[in-house]
């Protein structure tokens, strides 16, 4: 059963680089008090994840802002070099946080869990976006299958 639209976001952290290396960043630090839009991608590096998704994102960022988000967040069943590198290749810093989600545990906690297996990928994340208030989902955006188009930018940007 996947996360619905009232549910407080689990307490789990994630991984993101810093300064001083790879480091954890958790529930208080990204969502207490902060209204986040955090989506998610199949995997880093990956086709429309890298030509559509994360790119809407970043080319909008001052207009979700604008529209009162305070983190705008990429996350991915992937570990935090792949992340951190993939958000360097897209210029990300300074717009779109990027976090690891590198065993999968915040992605099985809210139920939104892909069987990639077929393409070698193992278990990901479905492609998805959120936003969260105060730890609390308040928009929730699942896609289809192999689409891409409730989880982009501009879908976002459209329900706020």
């Amino acid at each position: 059963m996947s996360i619905n639209v009232g549910d407080t976001v689990p307490n789990i952290s994630f991984t993101t680089m810093t300064a001083e290396g790879p480091g954890p960043i958790g529930y208080d630090d990204l969502f207490a008090g902060k209204r986040v839009a955090l989506f998610s991608v199949p995997g880093a590096f990956t086709p429309t994840c890298s030509l559509q998704h994360l790119p809407g994102f970043i080319e909008k960022a001052s207009e979700l802002t604008s529209k009162g988000i305070d983190t705008i967040a990429c996350m991915a069943v992937n570990d935090v070099f792949v992340m951190d590198a993939w958000g360097k290749s897209q210029n990300a810093e300074g717009k779109v946080l990027m976090l690891a989600d590198g065993n999968g545990e915040f992605t099985s906690a809210i139920g939104l869990e892909l069987d990639a297996s077929g393409f070698g990928m193992g278990t990901r994340a479905q492609r998805f976006s959120l936003v969260i208030n105060d730890g609390v989902v308040e928009i929730l955006n699942i896609e289809d299958g192999g689409e891409f188009r409730v989880s982009s930018c501009d879908f976002m940007i459209d329900q706020l």
